[in-house]
């Protein structure tokens, strides 16, 4: 049977009137009677309570006695300077409530007890004033919940001082016990006004290039067999196929089957039917559906400038974070004015700026006739394509970010995180924080990448650029060791990292790729993988192999290419026992950046070997983040039918509605928010995402997610290549040659530990990186490096797995070893 008339309707309209798909109401709501929190009498301690402090404040919160003891030292400067709360209280609009709870204090005085919004506007939903003493009360009201439903509201006690009241006190605590909350009556509940429309087919919601490998994803199938492509202007079916690839999708709780529709390469708007089920959304077949979209991914970065005016209709504003920044622990301020607002909030940080502008400088490598010099940028029309100049804006102010010994400084941002507002009204001290090697070396890597770029342009800047990219050189070469420590006191991103080895590979690699000098490739005699900002050796592995005249011979570009076609096969692997395509099995903070790393690696594949598997694998990453996911929904902000309209981003926030071309975080399996908690908690671990402001473990959005998805719609171009265009300084030292390298079991020397411990390299560990062991140990033919299983020991894996360090590499004691580190018996690895 089909799905409501007025849901099927709703499927056809712009995303617009599509919003309640974007708010997805998946916790169950409780029993009238029963008790909404779930530590309420103290007895074990006060899970699930928290503090929050600031301007002042200052607390501690513990047990004692089977009562909750707030110790307050400070009351702070504002009434919410000290707060104890419970978070994820779901309210339901007309529920009718009882909250009750003993309070107490050592110190007469005045608090306010409430249930507001989690965010937002912070709205009380019930609030009272509250008068204690050293005698116990007992407060017992009922109240009805007025306005729309809340699923992540928090009970919240502000302890902060009261002027009107009695302003400062001396040290205190305050007690709190029984605390109850009861749906006492729920007759005008509509549990089911929220619920999420699910579109049983499941497509990429911007389109399909015309050559491109089309697959639809079909779920709720019973006794279906075969679906067909309809021309949504003529209502003409143009192509009848079979489902197929039945598959128990246990990640997203589902029974899903693929339709392949390839063949259908005419332009034009279409949508698939299959009998029983509602239609998709429409969808186009063209050369240029993603023109637009390209266009948008690196306008968003216009729109994230900082420290000038951003001319636009809804989200210009004037020049902000103009001031002078103080160097952390010193009296020097220096002038940091400039680039990127790098996320959801108004900090600026070096090393995910590098990733960054590696992804837009080798995006327009690939393919540069997607670039015009004309997206609506302050440039545009300068002669330089727009891609070229908005990484310039970064590379600028990154500059401005080095010391004076060659140094970078790690980030500039104000102490805290701020409100929820446009960037002008964020005026608080600027801070940078002390020099560390990971952002000196990816600073050396990406200035090198630039002077390369813009010699054709500016060879000015580009000798600046490439001056620059020395000098650092110079300091990381007197500064072997790792340097990296964020001040306490700060709390904004930290963006640390365990290790700095990948981030001067790639620096090396870049280096020599600018030079020709093959004293850099001293320092890189081993690959590294990765493209998050914390692991970067596959930009320094794209440098060398896209280099022009690179020695294909040489050890360096051996190791290189083994290791990105070694994630290559892995990840396509993973894309064909996944009824959505995904690259990865593991949904963790940022997964569509990582959907997007992957389909970069396949795309660069596809470019090394010509075969049209790599390719079809970029296409996959790309249509899991337009549209082919559990979610359904198109992650890119004003694209598609569904798209998410409440990012975790300020100006947006501040606006009151999504800034277009902006991808968001994605799903997330861990639950590191309130509203990922309150929404997604009973969601299997494929579909816990939520379009809500305040989950920024989902929801949030960084130019460094924006521009891996701007290179993967490069390199699945049909006019992607391999080798520059740019004009470059590079003179090769070595003789050039065709000769074709491949993956063997003898590369894994090539390799260094990323993850220890992650031996099936899903950027996890956990016990089932322990039976891969002991499975590659048993039947190497198997599930050791080459086997024909489809989870093998890579590489990679094998060094990852060698937590032991035993000269007869990968044994069982290292399997024990993992398992250890899981049950916590020892605190790292490798032991």
């Amino acid at each position: 049977m089909k799905k409501q008339v007025l849901k099927k309707c709703a499927a056809s309209l712009a995303a617009c009137a599509l919003m309640v798909t974007a708010t997805p109401i998946s916790v169950l709501p409780a029993s009238a009677g029963s008790n909404l929190i779930s530590n309420s009498t103290f007895d074990s301690g006060v899970s699930d309570w928290g503090t929050y402090k600031e301007s002042g404040g200052v607390c501690t919160l513990k047990g004692e006695d089977g009562k909750l003891a707030l110790k307050i030292s400070d009351v702070g400067k504002l009434n919410y300077s000290v707060q104890v709360f419970y978070d994820i209280v779901p309210l339901y609009k007309n529920g009718v409530y009882r909250l009750k709870y003993d309070i107490w204090s050592t110190q007469d005085r005045f608090v306010e007890g409430m249930i507001q919004q989690n965010g937002g506007t912070y709205q009380a939903y019930t609030w009272k004033g509250l008068n204690l003493t050293t005698a116990p009360q007992t407060i017992d009201y009922q109240f009805t919940m007025k306005e729309d439903t809340d699923i992540m509201a928090k009970l919240v006690f502000n302890c902060g001082i009261q002027e009107k009241y009695e302003g400062a006190l001396p040290e205190h605590t305050i007690y709190i016990d029984n605390v109850s909350l009861e749906l006492v009556d729920d007759s005008q509940v509509d549990y089911n006004a929220d619920r999420p429309y699910a579109p049983s087919i499941n497509i990429n919601q911007v389109g399909y290039r015309t050559d491109a490998k089309k697959i639809a994803v079909f779920r709720d199938v019973t006794d279906q067999s075969e679906f067909k492509v309809v021309n949504a202007d003529t209502k003409q079916t143009v192509y009848t196929g079979k489902l197929e690839n039945r598959r128990e999708n246990s990640s997203a709780n589902e029974t899903n089957y693929t339709g392949d529709f390839s063949t259908v390469k005419e332009a034009g708007k279409y949508y698939i039917s299959c009998d029983g089920l509602d239609n998709s959304y429409t969808f186009e077949i063209g050369d240029n559906v993603y023109s637009k979209l390209i266009d948008d991914s690196v306008r968003m970065l216009y729109l994230q400038r900082c420290g000038v005016q951003v001319n636009d209709t809804e989200f210009g504003h004037a020049a902000c974070h103009t001031s002078m920044a103080t160097v952390y622990g010193t009296n020097q301020q220096i002038d940091v004015s400039g680039g990127w607002h790098d996320a959801g909030d108004y900090g600026r940080y070096v090393v995910p700026a590098a990733k960054a502008v590696a992804d837009l400088l080798y995006a327009y490598q690939a393919a540069p006739d997607l670039y015009s010099d004309n997206i609506n940028i302050p440039e545009s029309g300068n002669g330089v394509p727009d891609v070229l100049d908005e990484a310039r804006f970064e590379l600028e102010w990154m500059m401005k970010m080095q010391a004076s010994d060659g140094g970078v400084y790690h980030k500039v941002s104000c102490e805290n995180f701020p409100g929820y507002v446009m960037p002008t009204e964020e005026k608080a001290p600027l801070i940078v924080t002390p020099v560390s090697s990971t952002a000196t070396a990816d600073f050396c890597a990406s200035m090198a990448l630039a002077a390369e770029f813009y010699e054709k342009y500016d060879k000015t800047f580009a000798d600046k650029c490439m001056a620059a990219a020395e000098k650092s050189w110079s300091w990381l070469e007197a500064n072997p060791n790792f340097l990296f420590k964020n001040p306490s006191d700060i709390v904004t991103g930290e963006y640390g990292d365990k290790t700095d080895k990948d981030e001067r590979y790639w620096a090396a690699v870049q280096m020599y790729r600018a030079t020709g000098d093959q004293k850099y490739l001293s320092t890189a005699s081993r690959a590294y993988t990765g493209l998050d900002w914390s692991t970067v050796g596959d930009y320094g592995n794209i440098a060398i192999l896209t280099m022009k005249d690179a020695d294909k011979n040489s050890d360096v570009y051996k190791n290189a290419y083994s290791a990105v076609m070694d994630q290559a096969d892995s990840m396509l692997k993973k894309i064909d026992n996944s009824s959505y395509g995904s690259a990865i099995t593991k949904y963790n903070w940022g997964s569509n950046m990582t959907i997007a790393n992957a389909g970069v690696i396949l795309g660069l594949a596809d470019k090394l070997t010509g075969q049209d598997k790599y390719l079809n694998g970029a296409n996959a990453e790309l249509g899991y983040l337009l549209g082919v996911n559990p979610v359904s929904i198109c992650f890119v902000s004003g694209y598609g039918t569904v798209s998410p309209e409440n990012p975790h981003h300020r100006p947006s926030m501040a606006v009151g509605h999504a800034m277009k071309g902006m991808l968001a975080g994605g799903v997330n399996e861990n639950l590191e928010d309130s509203a990922a908690k309150a929404y997604c908690q009973d969601l299997p671990a494929a579909k816990r995402y939520v379009d809500n402001s305040e989950s920024y473990s989902t929801n949030e959005i960084t130019i460094y997610w924006n521009s891996p998805l701007t290179y993967l719609l490069s390199l699945t171009d049909s006019s992607a290549k391999t080798e520059p265009e740019v004009t470059t300084t590079t003179t090769s030292t070595t003789t050039t040659t065709t000769t074709t390298t491949t993956t063997s079991a003898t590369t894994s020397q090539q390799y260094e530990m990323v993850t220890p411990g992650d031996t099936n390299c899903d950027g996890t560990v956990e016990l089932a990186d322990a039976i891969l062991i002991m499975q590659a140990l048993a039947n190497p033919n198997k599930y050791g490096i080459d086997g024909d299983n489809e989870v093998h020991l890579t590489a990679q894996g094998r060094i990852n797995g060698d937590v032991t360090g035993n000269a007869n590499g990968l044994t069982a004691d290292d399997a024990l070893t993992i398992q250890k580190f899981l049950l916590k018996l020892i605190n790292k690895l490798p032991e």
